[in-house]
């Protein structure tokens, strides 16, 4: 079938939820993807940092195989062979005392601001129905509806109401902010290290240890929504590592499931885990076997490889490399590892257009900004070949 054929097709019989740019994947390996008419281009947004292992990881696609001739699913009913190895995998990585695991990220953050409330009440001793979760403003964590009430982006909330309380935002970045918000019913604060859908927005230096400080301070949770900043994505396992500091809950999710499966999931520590009991929460495909056995393969190679230190040897280079484009509408290049945001005077949209002319997978985010996020294997060769084509993008 023809890109034409698909995109008709795909228009006709789906919701119209999403806007996607015009290319069509019919096969992609590592960095690089392909178009029905055999068309190829450098896949710089990884869906979104899911794809940190590149597109079909031989390894993790071989795990998966296997499994998918074992089970693929027992539901939590009963036990399965390799849910403690995924949990011992993720509490290796994390430095907690266990894991939930869940599917998609949102649904990992819903599970922490669940596992929030429940300790507010159970541990802090706050009122049931009192708990109050604190958040940041511009952020994205997700579109479920109590996710949406906490968010100011009206595109996100237009006509979901009426909104869930028991949720405030303070400006990102702003420490003393957070200290003044805080109140004997807050239980948690829930932050992203890097906003990635606001654009890559970075906070001051030490952002991350005053909110840890502060957290301590008033005995409020510090959850830090890992989802696409985890994994290495910023070169560390996790963003918050680059301050030293360690949340109370660490959210994963998109790279967890190695480009495969959606595999998502919280860790703690035992004395804020344990406020569950049996049918407290749950999901029916969380912690499926096949969903742990790429999870399992994937950290194994994180870890063995040190995508980490990839990625941020990686990203200097990059960034370097887009620092030197002569583009008078590009205001700023900012980021962390191989999550690198691109920001512009004017609407990012038509440079897009122009980047896929070029062979080059992007999108803008928040209309002025470019993420550029390509999977941590692309060589420096590919870094090279990529860079080319985004200069002549932008500066043609």
């Amino acid at each position: 079938m023809t890109s034409k054929h698909i995109i008709d097709q795909t228009n006709v019989h789906g919701a119209r939820n999403y806007a996607p740019k015009e290319v069509v994947m019919v096969k992609a390996q590592g960095c690089l993807a392909w178009d029905p008419e055999g068309n190829q281009y450098f896949d710089m947004l990884s869906a979104y940092s899911a794809h940190n292992f590149g597109h079909c990881h031989p390894e993790i696609v071989a795990v998966a195989k296997e499994q998918l001739d074992k089970v693929t699913l027992t539901s939590r009913a009963f036990y399965s062979e390799n849910l403690g190895d995924f949990y011992e995998a993720v509490c290796r990585v994390t430095g907690k005392d266990k894991v939930l695991p869940m599917n998609t990220g949102a649904e990992a953050v819903e599970t922490a601001l669940k596992t929030a409330r429940r300790w507010g009440a159970l541990v802090k001793g706050v009122a049931n129905g009192a708990q109050e979760i604190i958040g940041c403003q511009g952020n994205f964590h997700g579109r479920t509806i109590s996710i949406v009430s906490f968010s100011n982006d009206e595109t996100a909330r237009e006509g979901y109401g009426p909104y869930v309380g028991g949720f405030k935002t303070v400006p990102y970045g702003d420490a003393s902010a957070l200290d003044a918000a805080i109140t004997p019913n807050t239980v948690a604060f829930i932050v992203e290290p890097i906003q990635g859908e606001a654009g890559i927005v970075m906070p001051p230096q030490g952002y991350l240890k005053q909110v840890r400080e502060i957290c301590t301070k008033h005995n409020v949770l510090f959850i830090a929504d890992e989802v696409q900043t985890g994994f290495a994505r910023t070169g560390n396992n996790f963003a918050c590592q680059h301050e030293g500091v360690e949340p109370d809950i660490y959210v994963m999710g998109k790279a967890l499931g190695g480009g495969i499966m959606p595999v998502s999931a919280i860790a703690a520590n035992a004395d804020i885990m344990d406020v569950f009991s049996p049918g407290s929460h749950g999901s029916t495909f969380g912690g499926n076997p096949l969903g742990c056995a790429v999870a399992i393969k994937a950290i194994e190679i994180m870890e063995r490889d040190n995508y980490a230190a990839m990625a941020k040897e990686k990203g200097d280079y990059f960034m370097a490399k887009l620092r030197e484009i002569k583009n008078p509408e590009i205001v700023e290049i900012r980021g962390r590892g191989l999550l690198v945001g691109v920001e512009f005077t004017v609407n990012a949209a038509p440079y897009v257009k122009k980047l896929i002319k070029h062979g080059i997978l992007a999108k803008e985010t928040h209309e002025h900004t470019i993420r550029f996020a390509p999977p941590l294997v692309i060589t420096f060769e590919q870094l090279d070949a990529a860079c080319e084509e985004i200069k002549a993008a932008l500066e043609g």
